[in-house]
């Protein structure tokens, strides 16, 4: 008689652990993720624009 219970406790619980990844995936593929990826692109743009600022643009010294 409990074997029922459990074999239906066992694909609720499944059903909402498939869900949760799913949405937890949705939101690092399209929220988290896209965030750092400008985070990173931008961070990388500053630091040479810093880096330039202190040591001069690149090229040759005597043009």
């Amino acid at each position: 008689m409990s074997e029922p219970i459990n074999a239906e406790l066992a694909t609720t619980s499944a059903g909402k652990r498939k869900r949760a990844e799913l949405l937890t995936f949705l939101a690092l593929a399209f929220g988290i993720w896209p965030i750092i990826a400008v985070g990173v692109v931008g961070a990388y743009g500053f630091a040479v624009w810093m880096w330039q600022i202190v040591f001069g643009p690149p090229g040759p010294l005597g043009h």
